[in-house]
């Protein structure tokens, strides 16, 4: 594997420049050499670092140039920082991320209840409801206000009539 010695990003072995900032990639010699895992800020970035820690990986965060920090005046952090482990730990760093949710690794299927996996398409969402014209949508929400002042208008009514059985039983 080959990495950005600017920027510490991982890159596959045929790539000569770097995506993120086209400086020359160099080859990984070194198990320690630390490599960018993913950027985070405020409690998230103490929720990865803590469960990293939790898993006996090393991280090492380091604030992005161009992000300067609120936290003088709000009393709270808000700076971006990138978050490095060692190479040798970096498998396992990014699937602990992945399992706390901190990375969507993007193969996530969701499973219908017979258990086959479902279409995440909008366009099986579009087939199942139908789209409201505005009249429609007018008359649903005129009948449901109808409703709703009949619900009330039972309450009150009908606590008074519970009231007033109650007052003769005792008069």
């Amino acid at each position: 594997m080959k990495y950005c010695k600017k920027c510490k990003r991982i890159h596959n072995d045929t790539e000569e420049k770097c995506s993120n900032c086209g400086k020359s990639l160099l080859k990984i010699t070194d198990e320690n050499t630390p490599v960018y895992l993913l950027s985070a800020s405020g409690f998230e970035l103490k929720r990865i670092k803590a469960a990293l820690k939790d898993a006996g990986i090393p991280s090492d965060n380091i604030s992005q140039k161009h992000n300067f920090s609120a936290e003088a005046v709000t009393g709270y952090d808000i700076s971006e920082y990138d978050i490095l482990v060692p190479y040798s730990a970096y498998e396992k760093a990014y699937d602990i991320c992945v399992g706390i949710g901190a990375i969507n690794s993007g193969e996530e299927k969701i499973i219908n209840d017979d258990g086959t996996p479902s279409n995440n398409d909008t366009e099986s969402i579009d087939e199942q409801f139908e789209k409201m014209s505005g009249y429609k949508r007018t008359t649903v929400r005129i009948v449901s206000a109808i409703l709703f002042l009949l619900l009330v208008a039972f309450a009150v009514y009908g606590t008074d009539f519970i009231t007033g059985l109650i007052k003769n039983f005792f008069s």
